[in-house]
């Protein structure tokens, strides 16, 4: 391949971020109200496809799980997983949910429970109800399936069919040789540009919280100088680790944040209210799953409209423009498991872990709310010191910081960490080891990315732009799935002429 098509991508996505970036600190004001146009005409206009698509993935893959293709593996038919179940579950753990889970284990519920849809009243019984299970329902299945679509056709054509490792290389079912040309291309630059700013807005909510919580350790406000120094700092890190490979940086991190989280999560249990807690959780268990559909399907159009825009839909396309990266990283480390085994473990592993989170967390703060300690309030004022005013009703409160504010740095370098080696890799024609300065290149661009939307707009102009990217990748997705199940069907009804000569001779 010539060596300006080879670069295209890279070139081509780089310019379009840097351009956006550069407007940025030009007119942060403009910015500011471009994304909000866009935001509010893609809500407006395509809102309820997000909502249909998301269920659409997870029924494709609860299907591809029980079908005739769960046996397929993810690579040739004797290779083995490369990775522990442990280490594998730690980093599709990290890079799936990582920062997002701990930002909104406290603040989400509070939020929902003060700010529901006008038609449930605001602080009651049934606004707290509705508030755990709508937390469930935002970092449940629909999230993993859609990751799943993507991970699974990367992992599928890469590892089974020996195509280079790109998103474009999944389409190859539906337009054959074209992925090589600039339909393929403009796949990737789509890929990169939704990946970019999906982890922007991960990456720009975690500096926010662990500024928060520094600042609740020490004693300092929040302030953007001070979430630029933390973007600073661990950007340092992040790629420190980024060039001690795969296995030794990410896969280390990622083990070290479970541990931390599980730490975490075993400490307050125990000094919680353990039994409010699992009944918040086995309650709210049967009320996501009797809701599901409706809830998966419900735009709301007559109450409750302005509230699921701004929560449920704004996850979903949060959750599609990150689905590039994770996808790309999950398929990396995924060779050698079957179809169904990777479904079934994405599928209730991930989601009940953080269901287990959201219970614990969300129950303390319930608790702490109830008895009038004015969490919810604090959580309105500031949405990222949630975690750490809930801290501050429980002992070894200052203790609690400090870890929580390392566990947000580990899964801040890890998810940071990832999106590099994964845009490193999607924009060198899929290269597994690409070079150190493309990591180098994207790891800056996506920490400047990140300070220059929270300066331009905080949190709302990163939340409109994961919003923007992820309306032209739904679509491509979508037909993804086409692509999948015939790329799926092709190798069964290969492999049943080949044992049946007799049939293949038939069907000349």
């Amino acid at each position: 391949m010539p060596t300006v098509r080879r670069h295209i991508v890279f070139v081509a996505s780089l310019v379009v971020v840097l351009a956006l970036s550069l407007y940025g600190i030009v007119d942060p004001t403009g910015l500011d109200e471009v994304s909000a146009w866009l935001h509010e005409r893609i809500i407006r206009h395509f809102g309820w496809g997000y909502l249909t698509a998301a269920f659409l993935f997870l029924v494709f893959s609860l299907y591809l799980a029980f079908s005739k293709y769960g046996n397929i593996k993810l690579g040739g038919d004797h290779e083995r997983p490369y990775y522990s179940y442990f280490g594998w579950f730690s980093m599709l753990f990290a890079a799936g949910m990582g920062i997002g889970m701990i930002f909104w284990g406290v603040a989400e519920p509070m939020s929902h429970y003060l700010n529901p849809p006008e038609h449930i009243r605001e602080s009651s019984g049934e606004a707290a109800g509705f508030a755990m299970r709508y937390s469930f329902f935002h970092w449940g299945l629909q999230p993993w399936a859609i990751y799943i679509v993507m991970s699974l056709s990367i992992a599928y054509f890469s590892f089974r069919r020996g195509m280079p490792m790109l998103i474009s290389s999944c389409f190859y079912p539906l337009i054959g040789d074209r992925i090589f040309g600039s339909v393929g291309r403009a796949i990737d630059i789509l890929a990169v540009f939704a990946t970019v700013f999906g982890i922007v807005t991960s990456l720009g909510l975690g500096a926010m919280q662990i500024t928060s919580g520094l600042g609740a350790v020490f004693g300092f406000s929040s302030s953007y100088p001070v979430i630029l120094a933390v973007i600073a700092v661990v950007t340092v890190l992040f790629m420190i680790s980024s060039m001690t490979g795969l296995d030794k940086g990410i896969q280390i991190l990622s083990k070290t944040n479970i541990l931390l989280a599980l730490t975490l999560l075993a400490f307050m249990f125990v000094v919680g209210p353990s039994t409010f807690i699992l009944e918040i959780f086995t309650n709210t268990i049967a009320d996501y799953m009797t809701s599901l559909v409706s809830m998966s399907l419900s735009t709301n159009p007559f109450q409750g409209h302005k509230w699921t825009q701004s929560w449920t839909l704004f996850y979903w396309a949060w959750w599609i423009s990150w689905s590039p990266f994770v996808g790309m990283f999950v398929a990396s480390i995924s060779r050698g498991r079957t179809i169904r085994e990777f479904i079934v473990a994405a599928l209730l592993v991930p989601p009940l872990l953080t269901f287990v989170w959201f219970s614990v967390f969300g129950g303390a703060a319930f608790l702490v709310e109830l008895n009038g300690g004015g969490l919810a309030a604090h959580v309105a004022d500031d949405v990222s010191t949630g975690l750490f005013k809930l801290y501050a009703h429980y002992p070894m409160s200052e203790v609690l910081s400090l870890i929580t504010v390392v566990l947000l740095g580990v899964f801040f370098v890890t998810s940071a960490d990832s999106a590099t080696f994964v845009l490193a890799m999607m924009t060198t024609h899929g290269d597994a080891t690409p070079p150190a300065s493309k990591k180098i290149v994207w790891g800056l661009t996506v920490s400047l990315t990140a300070a220059i939307l929270l300066y331009s707009g905080g949190l709302e102009a990163l939340q409109r732009m994961a919003i923007a990217a992820a309306l032209p990748f739904t679509i491509i997705m979508v037909l993804l799935c086409r692509s999948l199940h015939k790329g799926l069907s092709y190798e069964m009804r290969k492999g049943a002429m080949e044992c049946d000569p007799e049939g293949e001779k038939d069907s000349e």
